[in-house]
């Protein structure tokens, strides 16, 4: 059987990702931050790509692009919906999923699914930084650790606080408070994946969802995050060994059944 194979691209305000799709099966993925010129994050995905991978430009027979940038990848053969792409991609990997939850650096999403991968139904939070990876960004830089660091010391605390603000900037001088007041780090940053995942949980009430729920996006790799979320919707949540590139691997998968109509 000849080799298939297609490219899916997220160009995302913050991260790009790159998910490439052979006969069928994902078999490679790249990230990068997107930086101040997105085309030329894509055409260095693309570039990496082709070079570890040992392929070449005839060798790909279609490459889809999705995200913010979507309509900027100079070489993309069709643009998507991210939400389509993330359908898609989470069907990939965990085809009994219902629903999605993907929070990112800039927004928060929650999108229903059927067994195809389709979409049935979408909200999605991207006026408000409170929900998203932002928030974790401006409490680590306050608490003086890495945003990746945040997981393992809340997962030290069983007790919280509450975190009222829902508003970043509001937020931020209540964390100070906090600390003034003498509470220890991972109570505050327990109480502020609880306060993201209750706004998580509002978010997506009006979808009606069902589980397998999968939760994805940048903010899905925190361990703390996996873990509020669970305790407030309470249910099993699954996250992809790499929950960056679902909407990458989405691209791929919709550019594969195209190539191969």
């Amino acid at each position: 059987m000849d080799k298939i194979i297609t490219i899916g691209i997220d160009l995302g305000s913050r991260t790009s990702k790159l998910a490439v799709i052979e006969n069928g099966k994902h078999i490679y993925s790249l990230c990068k931050t997107t930086g101040v010129n997105p085309k030329t994050t894509a055409e260095e995905l693309l570039a990496e790509t082709k070079k570890n991978l040992k392929i070449k430009d005839g060798d790909i027979a279609k490459i889809y692009s999705t995200g913010y940038g979507r309509n900027i990848v100079p070489f993309s053969n069709k643009k998507i919906s991210e939400i389509s792409c993330h359908a898609k991609g989470v069907n990939l990997l965990f085809p009994k999923a219902k629903a999605i939850i993907d929070i990112g650096g800039q927004d928060s999403k929650g999108i229903l699914i059927n067994s195809k991968g389709r979409v049935l139904d979408f909200v999605m939070n991207d006026k408000c930084a409170a929900g998203t990876g932002r928030f974790l960004e401006v409490a680590a830089n306050i608490l003086e650790v890495t945003v990746d660091d945040l997981g393992r010391i809340s997962l030290t605390c069983q007790n919280d606080v509450v975190i009222n603000s829902t508003c970043v900037v509001f937020a931020e001088s209540e964390i100070i408070g906090l600390i003034s007041q003498g509470v220890e780090a991972n109570e505050i940053i327990r109480s502020i994946h609880l306060s993201i995942a209750k706004r998580t949980r509002n978010l997506i009430a009006p979808l009606h969802w069902q589980q397998p729920l999968v939760f994805t996006g940048g903010v899905a790799k925190n361990s703390g995050m996996k873990k509020a979320l669970e305790e407030v919707l309470d249910c099993e949540i699954f996250v992809p060994d790499d929950p960056f590139i679902t909407g990458a691997l989405g691209a791929a998968n919709f550019a594969y059944q195209d190539a191969t109509k």
